[in-house]
């Protein structure tokens, strides 16, 4: 860069483009918008590294984008770095375009740019500054209100994708990976301008493709940002990492008509490092809870209950859980919760006892029998609504050995928790045998299905 480049860098703020039209331009009215759509609570079991955010006016996408940033929520303190990638709209692109710009600006205040960073980037094949590829675009500046609302002090880097390979994508990705501290932002949307019904099928279709990394068949009628999303696909397989679909709806679901409509879809990616849930020190604890819990039922009928105080931060914390058990290689009992209400520590010991002693299944637990328990624990993360057309539209949205699944009827409901898979392999038992469980008839199809993971404890 030149000399007065860099200083041009030192004093440059890009300015909001879409303020007033893609979101409200007044700071009270874009708060109030902000607080309307994340206002729903929810529990998660550890933060995504990375997400996939649509990019359209707020009325139309915000309430889908809000379903992944609440997420973010939870983790505000943690992330102080964000990498945002999207695709440039309005001026052509050759590879990925820097802005030189010190800060970018909305109704919301600034945000810094990692300039540090940015100059590092510039060394790279087929990445360039371009204030003009930056002043107009809408799709990272839609992100930006919604990180100012969930993250505390935060950088950025800010990417504009043209004509790139995935392999370039890819390998800057990595380059900027860091720790924890670093969150990457997708910014897309998906298809464009179909009739309601037909984009409600590409959707589902694109939707499964990235669900499971199938980036190579991902082009521009898909999503048009196909080359940010394919490039973190590429390295979140390499990677083995896990993704999880949060929402998909389109404009004729939100505010739009249904006769030209555009496909939103909200993603959370989270790293399979060792960093479990339980650490070996706490899955020691919590087993001993669960059976204090068996044997305090044995001897006075009633459930374990913990003193929070005694428990670190990390055992606390609320999630879902479910607690099996087996004598023999076979079911013995098993109890537990799709939706965090409790502390982890008092609900392995409210279910354990209840597994032992309350599932319907079984006569209560015996002492004999307690001594050739093998007790495993489930946690699972948040359950997610499904939509799909048909069973063999909800059957090709499973996927086995990974997700549990609840299905519904009316007041038939029931599910299925992903150790399931051990015993089960095809799909189509999977769900027939929940079916079963339900209460629901063979002939006849759930009408809602959610679908979530686990983390598995023996």
């Amino acid at each position: 860069m030149t000399t007065s480049t860099l200083q041009q860098r030192r004093l440059s703020i890009r300015a909001p483009a879409v303020a007033g039209s893609f979101y409200p331009k007044k700071t009270n009215q874009l708060r109030k918008l902000l607080d309307d759509f994340l206002h729903k609570k929810v529990s998660a079991v550890k933060p995504p590294k990375a997400i996939i955010a649509p990019h359209a006016g707020f009325i139309y996408s915000g309430q889908i984008a809000a379903s992944v940033y609440s997420h973010i929520a939870l983790f505000k303190n943690q992330i102080t770095r964000v990498v945002l990638l999207g695709p440039a709209h309005r001026v052509y692109v050759k590879g990925i375009a820097l802005p030189s710009n010190t800060h970018f600006a909305t109704p919301l205040g600034n945000i810094a740019i990692d300039t540090k960073l940015i100059n590092q980037l510039e060394n790279y094949p087929d990445v360039h500054f371009s204030d003009a590829a930056h002043e107009l675009e809408h799709s990272l500046e839609v992100q930006l209100p919604f990180l100012q609302k969930v993250l505390d002090d935060f950088t950025l880097v800010p990417l504009l994708l043209g004509a790139a390979h995935v392999e370039q994508v890819a390998t800057l990705l990595n380059d900027l990976w860091e720790g924890d501290e670093t969150l990457i932002v997708i910014s897309s949307d998906l298809s464009h301008y179909l009739d309601y019904e037909t984009a409600l099928k590409k959707d589902n279709d694109t939707s499964r493709l990235i669900e499971n990394f199938e980036y190579a068949a991902i082009g521009p009628d898909q999503a048009c940002g196909c080359m940010p999303i394919r490039g973190l696909l590429k390295i979140a397989q390499e990677k083995k990492m896990r993704i999880q679909k949060l929402d998909l709806r389109n404009s004729g679901d939100t505010a739009g008509t249904k006769d030209r409509v555009v496909g939103y879809g909200a993603y959370a990616l989270f790293t399979n490092s060792d960093d479990s849930i339980l650490n070996n020190e706490d899955k020691t604890i919590v087993f001993d809870v669960i059976n204090k819990s068996i044997v305090h039922g044995l001897e006075k009928g009633r459930a374990y209950k913990p003193k929070l105080e005694n428990y670190n931060a990390r055992l606390r914390k609320q999630y879902a859980v479910f607690i099996t058990l087996k004598l023999h290689a076979k079911l013995r009992g098993c109890i537990g919760i799709t939706e965090a209400h409790a502390p982890l520590i008092e609900a392995v010991a409210q279910y354990a006892y209840a597994a032992a002693f309350s599932d319907p299944r079984f006569k209560p637990l015996t002492a004999d029998e307690y001594k050739q328990i093998e007790i495993s624990l489930s946690i699972l993360t948040p359950a997610i609504p499904l939509a799909f057309n048909g069973e063999d539209d909800l059957l090709n949205q499973l996927r086995p050995n990974i997700d549990g699944l609840i299905i519904q009827k009316n007041s038939a409901r029931a599910t299925f928790l992903p150790v399931v898979w051990e015993s089960i392999q095809n799909k189509r038992q999977f769900l027939d045998e929940l079916k079963r469980k339900a209460g629901i008839k063979q002939s006849e199809s759930p009408t809602q299905a959610w679908r979530y993971t686990a983390e598995y404890y023996v």
